[in-house]
């Protein structure tokens, strides 16, 4: 490289909790290249997050372009040619981003699973866990060792908000529109918001304007509940989980943001989704799974919650 300074591409491009399970392997890619220009491709809603991160020097937009946009695949084609990159890590390793090699007119060190990847992992284990213990087989392959679980402390955030207790407890209660199986029901978080405010917490609700429905049903039932539906950037979630007595949610993103700050953490999963597979990561998880959600009751979630919180 006659003394340039190498320039290494990361790929990730979502979703939201896959994105936090690989802030670890990106601080561990920044410790093994400490001199290298680091350039992260990702997607529109994690930009500014992985701005705050300190591990990489720039971002490119991928505008995932469809197979139909010439326009797309020509601008893609463009910028990873013109970033000169000697290697790339794909964290992302999906048939899309397999593909991104084949855009590269002189091919670089690839870390991954496409096919023609210099550091290939072929493993079936590589998907049977969590994808933040997937991404350390693989950099593995390429020399990188001593990957941790990110625990957000560079996040801050607004931490204090209008009517914020000192004592509170996050609850995310929503889940993705188009997985209603994956929600607690509104009936039941009631009934454990009832319970938590009883004992002294205030419930805190999290979650977007998809989910409004569902945290103002909730907040009708326990009025001492904060209801911050719509008002919370993936900052402010960090932020609140550090200073959190505990969390409790469904199986959905702002679970694996908080989890990872050291909020002891309780998330309950359904039989849509494997907790081997999905759960947050973070030194103080606990999980509860049964088949259909509305057979889970309030009280046994309750008991969890003791037990984790050492109040028995």
């Amino acid at each position: 490289m006659n003394g340039e300074r190498p320039h290494i591409l990361v790929i990730k491009l979502g979703a939201l909790g896959d994105f936090i399970q690989s802030l670890g392997p990106m601080a561990a890619i920044r410790r093994h290249h400490p001199d290298a220009h680091i350039t992260l491709l990702t997607t529109k809603p994690f930009v500014e997050f992985a701005k705050s991160s300190g591990y990489c020097d720039a971002i490119l937009l991928d505008p995932r372009p469809k197979i139909t946009d010439i326009k797309g695949w020509f601008y893609l084609f463009g910028v990873l040619n013109e970033g000169k990159f000697s290697r790339v890590y794909d964290l992302q390793n999906n048939d899309r981003t397999g593909f991104y090699l084949r855009l590269f007119s002189k091919k670089p060190e690839w870390v991954g699973v496409a096919r023609g990847a210099s550091h290939r992992n072929t493993s079936p284990d590589r998907t049977k866990g969590l994808a933040f213990y997937g991404h350390v087989q693989t950099l593995g392959l390429a020399g990188i060792e001593d990957i941790k679980i990110d625990n957000l402390e560079w996040v801050k955030g607004r931490d204090k908000f209008e009517g914020l207790s000192p004592l509170y407890v996050l609850i995310a209660a929503g889940s993705a529109p188009d997985h209603p199986e994956k929600r607690w029901p509104a009936r039941h978080y009631i009934t454990f918001c009832r319970t938590l405010a009883d004992h002294g917490y205030q419930p805190v609700l999290i979650g977007t304007e998809a989910e409004r429905d569902q945290l103002d049903e909730i907040e009708i039932g326990v009025p001492e509940c904060l209801n911050l539906c719509g008002k919370t950037s993936l900052f402010d979630i960090a932020a609140l989980a550090q200073n959190a007595a505990g969390a409790v949610g469904n199986d959905t993103g702002p679970m694996h943001i908080i989890a990872p700050t050291g909020c002891k953490t309780l998330v309950l999963f359904s039989q849509n989704s494997n907790p081997k597979r999905h759960s947050p990561l973070g030194d103080d998880v606990v999980t509860m799974q049964v088949d259909d959600l509305d057979f889970l009751l309030p009280q046994h979630v309750w008991q969890k919650f003791e037990t984790q919180h050492m109040l028995l």
